[in-house]
């Protein structure tokens, strides 16, 4: 006879923090394309914050097909988490940066811009 495991935890796969650190890493980028368009106004960082909602949901979902759905449904849930960052990604931005530091681009600190249309 099989034993039931009764804590969630100790049952689960390595892919639920993996997927869950892909979302959260989502969801950073997503903050962070909102922060540059916020202070740039330019329209490609519009245009990949507003796709970095439905990314992040996306991610989303998949980290909670990793945590609800069966150990062997849980590449599934990876899986669309690699995806939702794989199209983070591939949204075309303008090139705000030259010669920065890497903890400069990191945060998104980019300055502000005072004659962007309103």
């Amino acid at each position: 006879m099989q034993e039931t495991v009764h804590n969630r935890f100790i049952a689960m796969s390595i892919l639920f923090p993996i997927s869950l650190f892909g979302a959260l890493v989502c969801i950073f980028l997503w903050l962070r394309d909102i922060r540059i368009w916020a202070r740039t106004g330019l329209p490609g960082y519009r245009n990949a914050s507003i796709q970095g909602i439905f990314q992040t949901a996306f991610a989303t979902l998949g980290v909670g097909i990793t945590y609800f759905w069966s150990e062997e449904a849980s590449i599934l849930g990876a899986g669309i988490v690699m995806l939702a960052l794989y199209l983070q990604g591939k949204e075309e931005r303008e090139k705000i940066w030259t010669n920065e530091p890497a903890i400069t681009r990191f945060l998104g600190n980019v300055p502000r811009n005072t004659n962007k249309k309103q």
